[in-house]
């Protein structure tokens, strides 16, 4: 069935699935150049000096090969144990619109990050929404600001925000490139703790919009709600998420692959 026939029941599916699929985008990057002919050399993080240069990464969002919209991760360093994390997205897809902000503030020290506060805003078809958290890692509380509502947490198992596990997963990867397997407990909008689990899935070298890169492919399946998600990281970008996919019931969903990269100095 072609999109423009499809059922508002289905359309509503798929802009959930997309919805659901965003978050994920999204991961940072370090890298001298946008030139995909120079080959960056990793730096591991050593102490709390930045390891990861600010940046600002582009990304095209892909509904059957169509470019339905565009995304955007920052990493800006606030002082020297502080920076900011955040992504911005917008969509045009049939009827639908859609526009979300992410923002993460987190403490880090070496390759390990704290978040401090968390603040999400959608808005377009469907309800907006806004969610502002607070974290207090000593006190192991997360705060709902809008319901003024604390919940007991447990950051000894270094806890992230539904934004900020990207980069640490990220710079886990930087940190330990043997690794297979990775494990992060993320505190979600509902208060409640899920672990996101990604599994090494092989190699494969990739032209996209940014340039021909070899990358490592991980994959999340989320058995009960029947989706996979695939994710490409470049390990001569640091690691950087290029590229994304996402089927549902062996449907395809979106896919995200990145257009550019700019690293300041």
């Amino acid at each position: 069935m072609k999109d423009k026939q499809l059922s508002k029941y289905q359309i509503n599916k798929r802009l959930t699935f997309f919805i659901a699929l965003f978050p994920f985008i999204l991961l940072t990057a370090k890298a001298n150049t946008v030139n995909t002919s120079t080959t960056v050399k990793v730096v591991k993080p050593k102490g709390t000096t930045p390891f990861l240069k600010p940046f600002t990464a582009n990304y095209s969002i892909l509904h059957k090969s169509k470019k339905v919209g565009k995304g955007v991760r920052k990493l800006v360093y606030l002082n020297d144990n502080t920076l900011e994390y955040s992504y911005k997205s917008d969509i045009s897809w049939l009827i639908f619109s859609d526009s979300r902000t992410e923002i993460s503030t987190l403490n880090y020290h070496g390759d390990i990050l704290t978040p401090l506060k968390y603040e999400y805003k959608r808005e377009g078809t469907g309800p907006d929404k806004h969610y502002v958290w607070l974290f207090d890692a000593k006190n192991n509380t997360a705060t709902n600001v809008k319901k003024k509502k604390t919940v007991t947490v447990d950051f000894s198992k270094h806890l992230q925000d539904t934004l900020s596990y990207h980069l640490q997963h990220r710079l886990k990867m930087i940190e330990h490139p043997e690794q297979k397997q990775f494990v992060y407990p993320v505190i979600k909008t509902s208060g409640k703790v899920q672990n996101y689990v990604f599994q090494y899935d092989g190699e494969e070298e990739l032209m996209l919009p940014y340039g021909l890169v070899q990358t490592i492919r991980l994959k999340r399946e989320v058995i009960e709600k029947k989706r996979i998600t695939y994710a490409w990281y470049a390990p001569k970008l640091n690691y950087l998420l290029v590229k994304l996919y996402q089927v549902k019931d062996d449907i395809e969903q979106f896919e995200i692959q990145l257009t550019s990269l700019k690293v300041e100095e």
